[in-house]
């Protein structure tokens, strides 16, 4: 079975080895690649056309380019547009999360301090089945609970 391409793209270098090592924890069939702004991230699926991500973890606050910037770039971008995007942010503002969902993001993580809930946060995510939960999608849906 092929790996599950994940890209993570946080500019917290401390949380891109914790989110790294939780992932090898969850034990599934991923291979990660890790980047550090939006500006690198669209820079990035532009270069892999023909190999993009299964799934995309988002941050929101970050220099360059910030993840609303390059989510909305994403979305207008008839080749990217469906990829799914879970945002993984610190924030639990209402407003980020609302902002999020209308600018066309799949669901949003806020950042577990935890490695266990961490984990488990991603082992729901990476299972999801993503052309369901795009199909079915509703508001209440978009925050994932641990």
């Amino acid at each position: 079975m092929n790996k599950m391409k994940i890209l993570l793209v946080d500019d917290d270098e401390d949380d891109r080895e914790f989110f790294a090592d939780a992932l090898v924890g969850v034990d599934l069939n991923t291979q990660l690649q890790q980047l550090d702004n939006g500006k690198s991230c669209l820079d990035y699926l532009r270069q892999q056309m023909e190999n993009l991500p299964n799934l995309i973890f988002l941050d929101l606050n970050m220099p360059i380019m910030n993840g609303f910037e390059c989510l909305t770039e994403i979305r207008k971008n008839p080749l990217l547009k469906d990829l799914p995007i879970a945002i993984y942010s610190t924030s639990s503002s209402d407003k980020d999360i609302e902002r999020t969902f209308l600018n066309g993001a799949n669901i949003y993580i806020k950042k577990p301090s935890s490695f266990e809930d961490l984990k488990k946060s991603l082992a729901q995510v990476i299972k999801m089945n993503w052309a369901y939960h795009m199909d079915d999608f509703k508001k209440e849906n978009f925050l994932l609970r641990i």
